[in-house]
């Protein structure tokens, strides 16, 4: 016996299908949800991460060169490089680098950039990252944009520990090259040295 062009079985097949479908609509477009990413729940818009480094160790041997157009000598080179490799090696992607105008800031922020594949270009150089205060580069932490999640500073000593030191008491000193990470219970920046540090790490060059 048929009903129209279908079998009865066939048809009551196809009746039990579209029941099924209605119980469980999610199941619909399954298919089409591969490769795309769920809106994130509530917890992932309350973490900031920060990372503070420290530029490699640079050169004296032209006393004569202005203090910000001092190079990165073969050391800092071979440290750059390492650590970028670490960082990369996490995983970790920065929505935004932040670097002082000095040039061995801006060369070791460009060795980790590259393997980090985060376009140079995108590198953001401000000067009140160079020859400021801690308290300067807190300012310009808390003005960043909510919408990053993830941020790289690059800069100097002593200004660098200082504010390590101040938003975790467990860093006392950041040496050459150097990359202190803080994530955030926090939803703004602009809480940032007010917020819970839920992970503080420092890692270096000669770290083991």
């Amino acid at each position: 016996m048929r009903a129209g062009s279908f079998t009865v079985g066939t048809l009551m097949k196809q009746l039990r299908r579209c029941a099924t479908l209605i119980q469980a609509p999610d199941k619909v477009n399954a298919r089409w949800m591969i490769g795309k990413r769920e809106s994130p729940g509530p917890a992932e818009h309350c973490m900031k991460t920060l990372f503070l480094i420290r530029h490699g160790k640079s050169s004296w041997d032209d006393i004569a060169l202005p203090d910000k157009d001092r190079s990165l000598n073969d050391r800092g080179r071979r440290d750059a490089p390492k650590m970028g490799k670490r960082l990369a090696k996490r995983d970790v992607t920065p929505d935004l680098i932040l670097s002082s105008p000095a040039r061995r800031a801006l060369t070791t922020a460009e060795i980790i950039a590259k393997k980090l594949d985060y376009k140079l270009k995108d590198i953001v150089v401000d000067d009140r990252l160079y020859a400021g205060a801690a308290d300067d580069l807190l300012k310009v932490i808390q003005k960043l944009g909510d919408k990053l999640e993830s941020v790289m500073l690059f800069g100097h000593n002593p200004e660098l520990t200082e504010l390590a030191h101040r938003l975790s008491s467990e860093i006392t000193h950041m040496p050459t090259c150097a990359v202190a990470e803080f994530a955030f219970n926090a939803k703004s920046w602009s809480n940032i040295g007010k917020a819970k540090v839920a992970k503080v790490a420092l890692d270096y060059p000669k770290k083991s």
